[in-house]
Parts: C-alpha cells; structure tokens; sequence
C-alpha cells in the first residue's frame, strides 16, 4: 500500500510537471512611437516591414488597436497594470506606478508571470524609462538586461531653431553601423536571454525597442529604402484646424517636437519622414532577429507572442508632428498575437485597447482571470476575426479629455464639454468635424455613453503634459502655467 502511495505522489508530481513544462512561453515585444506605418496595417504606402508582416501572417492582426494614453508612461503603465488613466489617475510622465497608492502594490502583467514561475526579463523600454525605481524591478522581472539608451552624434543634424531645442528632437543617419544602434543592443540582450532560458520551466521574455521615438536614427542601407525624390508625404488638410474647438489645442500646448510649419520653415518634414520609415524598418528587421533565434530555440510552436506601440505619432498631420492628441494618428497603434491558441492569418477590424493584452495573455497561459482588469479578453477573436465585441476602444489624456472609437466613428469630448465628431468610414483622415451637425445629435449621445464613468484628477507629484481644467473659473492650466485662450498654438 505504501509503494502504491509512493506511486501515486510520484505520478502527481510528475503530471504537474509536465503540466507546468507545457505552460506556454511569451515573447512580448513593445515598439515605442509607432503610428500605423507598417506594411500589414497599410498607414504609409511604402513602408518595408517584412518581419513585422510575417508575424501577422503567423497571428492575429487587431487592424483597429487603440492606446489608452496618447503619452508613454500612462500608456504602459494603463497596459502593464490594466487600468484606465481615468482611473487611476496616472496622466503625465511621471510618476510611475509605485509611487502611486492606489497602484502601488497593484499586481502588473509582468509580475503576475514572474509569481506563477516563470523565467521573466526584460530589455529596452517596457515600462516608461525612470518610472520603475531600482528597489521595485525584482518584483517585476527576474532579470533586467540592456535597456539601450540612444547614441548620440557629436552635432545634431536637424535644422531646428532655438538654443533650447530638446535634444531627442533630431533625425539623420547615424551611427555608421547597426550594431552600435540601441535596439540592436536591446535585440541582443533578449536573444541572449532566449538562448539560456530555461529548458525546465516557461519564459515571458520582453523585449521594448526604442525607434521610432526621436531622435530617429538609423544606419545609411535604412535611409537607402526610402530615396528622397520618391517619398510619399502623408496627406495633410492646410485648414484641417479651422473646424476645431480651441480645447483641442491645449492637450498639446507647449512641446518640444516641432509644429510642421516650424519643419517647413526648415525645410525639415521631408527629413523627418523620411528618417521614420528608415527608423521603422531598422526596428522591424529587429523583431526579426527575435522571431529567428526563437525558432532556432526550438521554442516557437509553445510561444505566444505579442507585438504592441505604446501610442502613434504625428508626421504633419493636423498640422503638428508628436503624440499627445485624441486624433486616429496619435492612438491607432500596431497589436499582433501569434503563437498557441491563435488562429493564423486573421485581420480583426472591430476596435480594441492596449488594455486588452493582460487579460488576453492570462486566458492563453490558462491563468485565473482578474476582475480588477478592465480591459476584455481577446479569445473570442482568436479563433474567429469577425466574432462580435460589445465594446469601443477609449482614450484618455489628462482628466476629462476622452475619445471613443467605433468601427465608424471617432467621439471627442474634451474637459470643457466641446466636442468633435468624425464618420471614419467616409473621412478617415478626420478632415471634417461633424460635432455641430444637427443630424448626428443622436449618434454623439450614443458614443457619449460610454465616456468613462470614473474620471480622476492628476495623482499626487503628476508632472510633464499635465493639462487641468477647472469649470468654474474656466480657467485651463498647462504645466502649471495658464494657458491665455486668445493666444494662437505655440510654434516650437
């Protein structure tokens, strides 16, 4: 009797071994600043990102993902905790998540895989550079390997004005070789992580490259892509603002990056284009230095990966270059999944959210489900493309500024109730803004329910692109100046 119990524990032991070698790796892969120009997603006709296509190929492409907070640290920080910026309270760039009380002890993503055992690291730019303190990175990874701080050139390249231009706002051929690229050192860290991980055990592997944030650098052959007498431009309205509310204006007040009459003025936009894409192909053949040592790993039929952008950027559109704004550009952003339990070869059209990713990974790792997430598990749409999904993606930057994107439409409300409205189908460039329209007064009240039920103020030490209104006195306040209503959009 006593062998047969031997027996048995034994046998448990080793069914819940192999239970646990069976448990599916993540190979999670974060792209900073990056808009729709990528190749599968169609935001710029000559982009050339064929890794990133084959991952979609492989996977699931959400043709229609959308940030939570157009702004770094409260998009990752909305992601890797799955919250909304309006319930948190986190908007600017500081503070991170643990200098927050209600977030402080909060459970993220990351730190849910490193408690159920897994191998966990993480290089490059997963959470907002400066936002996870020494003290707290254990809890959240095993191992933080190269997070790669950009080279910088002896001179910028830029043409800009001014002597207090920000230093990141510069774009040009630089360095000589790839390998002394940040993302070529972050790419190197992951792999080396993927090649030593363990054999016994389930990974999750991050791997957060930097481009094509600015300064956008890259090597001579990436420019080679893309000559400058056939560059496409991206399409821009001269008047596009004319149909606006001034609140629009605030959420972007005074910022480092360049207006486009400023890069005009310069003779700037076109080098700056032009810079992005190279930057973007650059970043792409990166993921597919991952994707080919995970296969040479032996690792990637057990491997969910997915790739995701913090926000989008602008290159003219509207009139400005940046983030910081609740238009398509700033929050339409690349999401990919691939890998077990994903359906190969599917294009999901229905809008979903960056917060969606948490939930979704914990479903496929076959994790307890979380009621304190509020983003919505994705498995439906794994399997099938066209399953249908209740909820809009929403976007959130500073208190009372939202934006709720349908399949068709794009809602605005901004802080002092003004509005904008756009039919997406037949204006995806958000070139007429449909809000005062007497005939869409119905539809802005259906999009207006599901503005966010909770909506708080700045957290405690909130600092950098901190917007704040105040309906009594109407008075609107960036960066703890007054903004004066009369005056007409900085120009940097």
């Amino acid at each position: 009797m006593k062998l047969l119990s031997l027996c048995s524990v034994f046998l448990l032991v080793s069914s819940l071994l192999h239970a646990a070698d069976s448990r599916p790796n993540v190979l999670f892969i974060a792209i900073d600043d990056q808009n729709d120009w990528i190749g599968c997603m169609g935001g710029h006709p000559q982009v050339k990102t064929p890794a990133i296509d084959a991952l979609a190929k492989r996977g699931t492409l959400f043709a229609s993902a959308h940030c939570q907070a157009p702004l770094c640290n409260p998009s990752r920080s909305s992601l890797l905790t799955g919250l909304r910026p309006s319930s948190t309270g986190i908007y600017g760039l500081a503070p991170g998540i643990r200098e927050v009380e209600q977030t402080k002890t909060h459970i993220t993503l990351p730190q849910t895989f490193t408690q159920a055992g897994y191998f966990t690291f993480n290089s490059g730019k997963i959470y907002h550079d400066g936002s996870m303190r020494g003290k707290d990175q254990k809890a959240e990874f095993n191992e933080w390997g190269n997070r790669g701080p950009m080279p910088k050139p002896k001179t910028p390249f830029a043409n800009l004005p001014g002597p207090d231009r920000h230093p990141a706002m510069d774009w040009g051929v630089f360095p000589e070789k790839d390998e002394d690229n940040a993302d070529w050192k972050i790419a190197d860290s992951a792999i080396d992580a993927l090649k030593r991980a363990p054999a016994d055990k389930p990974f999750f592997i991050a791997a957060g490259f930097r481009l094509p944030h600015v300064p956008c650098y890259a090597s001579q052959k990436w420019f080679d892509l893309y000559p400058d007498a056939d560059l496409k431009m991206p399409p821009v309205k001269e008047d596009d603002r004319a149909d606006l509310p001034k609140f629009a204006d605030f959420l972007h007040w005074k910022l480092p990056e360049p207006r486009l009459s400023t890069l005009r003025k310069f003779n700037e936009w076109r080098p700056l284009v032009r810079a992005y894409l190279a930057c973007v192909s650059f970043m792409d053949s990166q993921v597919g230095r991952l994707m080919h040592e995970l296969e040479a790993a032996g690792r990637l039929d057990n491997t969910i990966i997915v790739l995701w952008g913090d926000h989008g950027w602008h290159l003219g559109e509207k009139l400005i270059t940046g983030k910081n704004t609740l238009w398509e550009r700033s929050t339409r952003v690349p999401l990919i999944f691939a890998g077990p339990g994903i359906k190969p070869g599917q294009v999901c059209t229905s809008p979903v959210e960056l917060l969606d990713i948490f939930p979704s990974l914990l479903a496929l790792a076959k994790m307890p489900a979380r009621p304190d997430l509020e983003g919505h598990s994705l498995m439906p749409q794994f399997q099938d493309a066209t399953a249908p999904r209740e909820w809009p993606a929403i976007t959130t930057h500073n208190q009372g500024n939202h934006t709720i994107r349908t399949h068709d439409w794009r809602y605005i409300r901004y802080a002092d109730g003004s509005e904008e409205l756009y039919n997406m189908k037949n204006d995806p460039n958000e070139w007429t803004n449909l809000a005062k329209a007497p005939q869409h007064t119905a539809k802005k009240a259906e999009l207006a329910k599901w503005l966010p039920k909770i909506d708080k103020g700045p957290v405690p030490g909130s600092k950098s692109r901190i917007l704040t209104y105040d309906p009594a006195t109407k008075e609107a306040i960036w960066e703890d100046m007054p903004i004066d209503k009369s005056a007409p959009l900085p120009e940097p």
